[in-house]
């Protein structure tokens, strides 16, 4: 085990305990293929399974594991009109499981996200029985501060240029606190705790994973 990875899992403890404390699950795994194993251990067969958009549940792997599992899948990519969005967004609400990452993690264990539309960060509030969260070490931060400061100067202008919107990061690489017609820093979400105990389950994963 390298340095970097003994911190990572010295890192998880430390996190993992404190989400105990907000009722939040939380799990560690050291890569993308253990992290897909364990995600799928949490979701019985025939679940309904829903996600945001995610690069990190995409390149882990487990987008392609969960649609080719045994589950009752719902994919918000198959709507060709805004009333199938909106019989879809109905569905994913009353899911058993929702994936997604997180935009950032505190050491104290609370999860900051920031949103464009505000679906995402929806159902991490509500609805959806089960919510699981695949977040790399890369998205540790050491407050709430820092989570929101990293979302918008790190993780934020390579999903504007990813999703090829016309706003000044996309051009400047960092934060220019917009209000650009563009813009997909709407909505900004702190979890501080789960009110229902275990519906966050959060497996950090000791990779860089996502933005």
């Amino acid at each position: 085990m390298t340095p970097k990875q003994l911190s990572y899992e010295k890192t998880a403890a430390t996190i993992i305990k404190n989400f105990e404390k907000r009722q939040i699950k939380g799990y560690y795994c050291p890569d993308s293929a253990s992290a897909v194993q364990k995600a799928l251990e949490l979701i019985p067969e025939g679940s309904s399974v829903a996600w945001g958009g995610s690069m990190s549940v995409i390149d882990s792997g487990l987008m392609a594991a969960v649609k080719n599992g045994p589950y009752q899948i719902i994919d918000r990519d198959l709507a060709k009109t805004p009333q199938d969005m909106k019989k879809l967004y109905a569905e994913i609400v009353c899911s058993d499981y929702f994936l997604m990452s997180t935009n950032a993690v505190t050491m104290d264990g609370e999860l900051i996200n920031i949103d464009g539309r505000g679906n995402r960060v929806a159902f991490l509030c509500f609805g959806p029985s089960n919510v699981i969260i695949l977040a790399g070490m890369n998205k540790v931060v050491s407050d709430a501060e820092s989570g929101f400061k990293r979302v918008r100067d790190i993780a934020t202008p390579p999903n504007t240029t990813r999703l090829n919107k016309n706003t000044p990061c996309t051009v400047t690489g960092r934060c220019e606190d917009c209000l650009s017609p563009d813009c997909i820093c709407n909505e900004f979400v702190l979890i501080r705790r789960s009110g229902i105990p275990g519906r966050i389950k959060v497996i950090l994963v000791g990779e860089e994973l996502g933005y």
